[in-house]
């Protein structure tokens, strides 16, 4: 039945193998990247608050996820202004994020393309069929038109499938990657926060 779609299930396929690739890699990093300790930026603030800045680092490479790469970034440089450091650590939060994002573009890309190309599917498949209608004039049956038939359904089923998915999987990453943002917006906030008020004791 597939291959009565005709020659437009060859990108419908290709589009879903791209677009089932980037779900399963995206999906695997993303999973990493949140695989952080809750305690992290707790234990990161006591190492520093007992003076051990070795300590704190150590802390940050055992998780080694964007998180704690922002919070190392922090503990770098936690002798700068707050407004310097809040900068630093935003700009290393943003590219830790954009670094997630990566292959979400042709993801949304598959998603809106797929059923675009099913649609064109529907197109030739009727002006298949109407072509075969003409040619055949009185001898008109349904396994005449047939083929047409088959190219103008079938390719728009397997667009839709491939698109619905795709998009299904691009918010679902999208709002994993927002929670990660949020959540290190937070940790930079408590971070910053506890290095001044440990400043004004």
């Amino acid at each position: 039945m597939i291959l009565k779609g005709g020659w437009l299930m060859i990108p419908i396929f290709i589009l879903s193998v791209v677009g089932i690739y980037i779900i399963c890699e995206r999906f695997a990093a993303i999973r990493k990247a949140g695989k952080t300790d809750r305690k992290l930026t707790s234990n990161v603030m006591s190492a520093i608050n007992r003076g051990n800045k070795t300590g704190a680092l150590q802390e940050c490479a055992a998780q080694n996820t964007p998180l704690s790469r922002m919070l190392q970034k922090g503990i770098l440089l936690y002798h700068i202004p707050a407004h310097d450091l809040r900068t630093s650590m935003e700009n290393t939060a943003t590219l830790e994020i954009a670094e997630l994002e990566k292959g979400l573009p042709t993801l949304a890309t598959v998603s809106g393309l797929a059923p675009m190309i099913g649609f064109l599917g529907t197109v030739v498949g009727m002006v298949q069929a109407f072509y075969d209608m003409s040619l055949a004039g009185n001898n008109i049956n349904i396994t005449l038109l047939s083929r047409g038939i088959y190219t103008a359904m079938i390719t728009t089923v397997a667009g839709l499938i491939v698109g619905i998915l795709a998009y299904f999987a691009y918010n679902f990453l999208v709002t994993r990657i927002n929670s990660l943002a949020n959540e290190m917006e937070n940790a930079c906030t408590e971070f910053i926060d506890s290095l001044y008020e440990r400043t004004q004791k």
